[in-house]
């Protein structure tokens, strides 16, 4: 089907598909009837109509009406079939490029027809899984542990240009086995148990004790495999430390050879002061340990061991007490502290568990401690039948002898698991009969909010305004937002959100040409992805006009980056504040070194990828991908392979099929070919001087990175595509027909407010899409 439908507007001519609107409904309908419908039925009732319904489908029934008001999936697909390429098939005439995109504008244009005064459609938000950066922000601010858990978690996908889009925030097993892990990690961390730690033990081996002896012979003691062997009196010594004044076990591993009357004695000492004596009366294939508890002050001590009563009688007349009496040591251990009290509750345990709990008392502070921390984690107030679930783990703990703070951990651990708190939970409270828009909550609106600007939970004063009810007031709505911006936790939205709309992280992964680009290393990668984040920082921060993005009079520079541009007197590795001149060459994000090398070549500039960037980028107009069998630059062999990159890329306007895209991309990227692949300022490119004029789409000439800015800023695509990219962000959801409505109210605000960017937050944490949903219908 989409076969014929493919076919048959590729056949018409590119004047019939102008992007103009039709005048009315009734011009619609006439032209799409003198049009379309004869070429429907020439190219596709045969095998798509109401005699021959192939597939199912009868075409007749789609040939009723224009597409912007009946079958608005069918044509959208049609669309999409086109500018992809897919359709039509290889094995059937192909349209010319130019053509091809006069109807994929055509069709825009109708599709995108949509009265923002008759219908309100905010839309509906797939269930959003948190994704690693906001994983590791809300563990942060809900536990008080910063150890970054997800770091260890598969990447996440992407999807309209960010990995906060919940059509793609998929949940595999590995993933969930990561989860699971991770809460008992967490836990862990979080909340101390109340046993004192595990005393320490010094060991020291009797073969390694320097050995004395009561008599001048050398085998009265001696080395009998591992043991020390006390043959006659004497014994060894060794040496320990004490860190602290505490009591202390010692403990010697003894046994003896036993003769005579009495059983060997060993006398223990620490700093010459006897300790205790021993009667070791076991054998020596069976040694014992003897031990003794004593304080000790801090400090290096010495500890001996000394066998007191040799006994040798060969000859007496009563054989039971004929022997030879001796003694042996296998080790001396050295335990403790003993009487350690338990460590000071950390910040993360009081955060958890306030107080400790008083005997007896401990179940109604398990469900109180409980409910507290449920609640936060799930960004609302739980239900008691919630509550009273989760209760049950420390139960079970209790009843199978664990303390109170161990019933916690693993409540806590259930928590962390729970969809509750791995989701962004915004399902229906039941079933609408029809499609209808219901308000979100007041909860939601204030996890919308926290994930929007912070990419974490709700704050304290978050949720207590949502408790009040106070966040469906849309003026404590944009107070709470300014507030936010301004908050250090406002980070994570320059990194998550500029980061990805501006695609300096993939600096990362950039790799120069270290013969072409010596230069490039760490330290200046770092600092060209510092420059973009602490500038996009200060646009946020003092609420500066979005425009100030595309040219501005003040960047950040460290020395290493200073030095990288030319630009002199800024000393050290911290960024600070420089202002910018007109010989300087930058301002604004175009001429970022960030956004210059990310869009090179490993060893050239790329005039296609710097154009593409733009116009995806700052102008919200991607080109659609390039036809298929396309030769490389290096494989087309027309121009002398010397000649300049420009001469080069001339080659690609020549071919039709290539002109239509690179006319626009082309004067875009060339108007920054004064800077080389990484950023750097050149006039010359090896032998070819830089020629960096050229002209847009409607005609305007430009010459260089000043006229560049200034015809994009003189152009509400700009703004209309930094409201469309912030709303997708903010919604975690790609944008559809009826969001016009909001990006065009947001770009009138802007217009109005001096572009302002609270003025752009505002539009959007204030629209229907963000404070609404689509009510899901009951299936009948």
């Amino acid at each position: 089907m989409l076969t014929c439908i493919a076919l048959l507007l590729a056949s018409l001519s590119t004047s019939s598909f102008a992007a103009e609107k039709p005048a009315s409904a009734a011009d619609q309908l006439k032209r799409f009837n003198s049009q379309i419908k004869p070429l429907l039925k020439e190219f596709c009732f045969d095998c798509h109509g109401a005699e021959k319904k192939k597939g199912g489908l009868n075409l007749e029934d789609h040939a009723r009406e224009t597409p912007q008001i009946e079958d608005r999936e069918l044509w959208e697909s049609v669309r999409d079939m086109l500018q992809s390429r897919e359709m039509p098939p290889e094995n059937k005439p192909q349209p010319m490029e130019a053509k091809r995109q006069a109807i994929v504008a055509y069709l825009d244009a109708r599709l995108s027809t949509f009265n923002c005064d008759d219908t309100v459609i905010p839309g509906r938000v797939t269930i959003r899984r948190l994704n690693r950066a906001e994983y590791n922000n809300t563990i942060r601010d809900l536990v008080g542990v910063d150890f970054k858990p997800a770091k260890d978690f598969p990447v996440d996908e992407v999807g309209y240009g960010f990995d906060n889009i919940g059509d793609v925030l998929s949940l595999s097993p590995i993933l969930m086995e990561k989860y699971l892990a991770a809460a008992e990690q967490v836990a862990t961390k979080a909340i101390q148990i109340d046993y004192p730690p595990a005393p320490k033990r010094q060991r020291i081996e009797a073969e390694g004790m320097q050995r004395f002896s009561e008599d001048s012979d050398p085998d009265s003691v001696r080395r009998d495999g591992r043991l020390l062997a006390m043959m006659r009196e004497g014994g060894a010594f060794g040496y320990f430390d004490i860190a602290k004044e505490n009591t202390y076990r010692i403990v010697v591993r003894a046994s003896g050879d036993q003769a005579g009357p009495e059983p060997p004695r060993l006398r223990l000492k620490i700093a010459d002061k006897e300790i205790k004596v021993y009667s070791v009366q076991n054998s020596k294939n069976n040694p014992r340990s003897f031990s003794t508890d004593l304080k000790l002050t801090p400090g290096k001590k010495k500890i001996s061991i000394a066998y007191l009563n040799n006994y040798v009688v060969n000859d007496s007349p009563n054989p039971r007490l004929n022997g030879d009496r001796n003694l042996y040591a296998d080790y001396i251990d050295i335990i403790g502290p003993l009487n350690q009290s338990p460590p000071p509750p950390s910040a993360s345990h009081k955060l958890i568990i306030p107080t400790q709990p008083a005997r007896g008392k401990e179940a109604q502070a398990a469900r109180e401690t409980i409910r507290r921390f449920a609640s936060r984690a799930y960004r609302r107030p739980v239900t008691d039948e919630e509550a009273q679930r989760l209760t049950r783990f420390t139960d079970i703990v209790r009843t199978d002898g664990g303390n109170f703070n161990e019933g916690i951990q693993l409540a806590v651990q259930a928590v962390l698991t729970s969809p509750h708190f791995l989701y962004r939970w915004e399902l229906d409270p039941k079933p609408a009969a029809k499609d209808s828009v219901r308000n979100l909550n007041d909860y939601q609106i204030a996890s919308r909010l926290s994930y929007f600007l912070w990419s974490s939970m709700p704050d304290e004063e978050l949720m207590k305004q949502a408790a009040n009810g106070r966040l469906s007031d849309k003026k404590v709505l944009t107070d709470q937002a300014a507030r936010m911006l301004k908050d250090p936790k406002a980070a994570a939205f320059v990194e998550n959100f500029a980061g990805q709309w501006l695609q300096i992280r993939n600096l990362e992964e950039t790799a120069p040409d270290p013969d072409r680009f010596p230069s490039f290393n760490d330290k200046l990668r770092f600092a060209m992805r510092r420059e973009t984040e602490l500038f996009f920082q200060a646009i946020v921060r003092e609420d500066r006009s979005v425009l100030e993005l595309l040219d501005s009079d003040f960047t950040y520079l460290n020395e290493t980056l200073a030095r990288h541009y030319g630009i002199e007197g800024v000393k050290g590795d911290k960024f600070q504040r420089v202002a910018l001149k007109p010989e300087n060459n930058r301002g604004g994000v175009l001429t970022h070194a960030s956004i210059l090398t990310i869009t090179s070549n490993p060893t050239r500039t790329s005039p296609v990828v710097r154009g593409k960037w733009i116009l995806e980028q700052i102008l919200g107009t991607p080109p659609p991908p390039p036809p298929p069998n396309v030769p490389e630059l290096a494989e087309e062999g027309k121009v002398d392979a010397t000649a300049s990159l420009r001469k080069r890329l001339e080659q690609h306007r020549d071919n039709p099929d290539c002109s239509v895209c690179h006319n626009k991309m082309d004067p875009l990227g060339f108007a920054l070919e004064n800077y080389d692949g990484i950023g750097a300022w050149r006039d010359f490119d090896g032998k070819f001087p830089i020629d960096p004029a050229g002209k847009l789409p409607g005609g305007e000439a430009i010459s260089g990175p000043v006229a560049l800015k200034q015809a994009l800023k003189n152009r509400d695509d700009f703004i209309e595509a930094l409201t469309e990219k912030l709303l997708t962000y903010a919604l975690g959801r790609g944008l559809e027909y009826y969001d016009t409505c909001v990006v065009d109210d947001t770009c009138k605000l802007l217009k109005s407010n001096n572009y302002k960017f609270s003025v752009l937050v505002n539009g959007i944490v204030t629209s229907g899409p963000f404070l609404q949903q689509t009510r899901k219908h009951e299936s009948k």
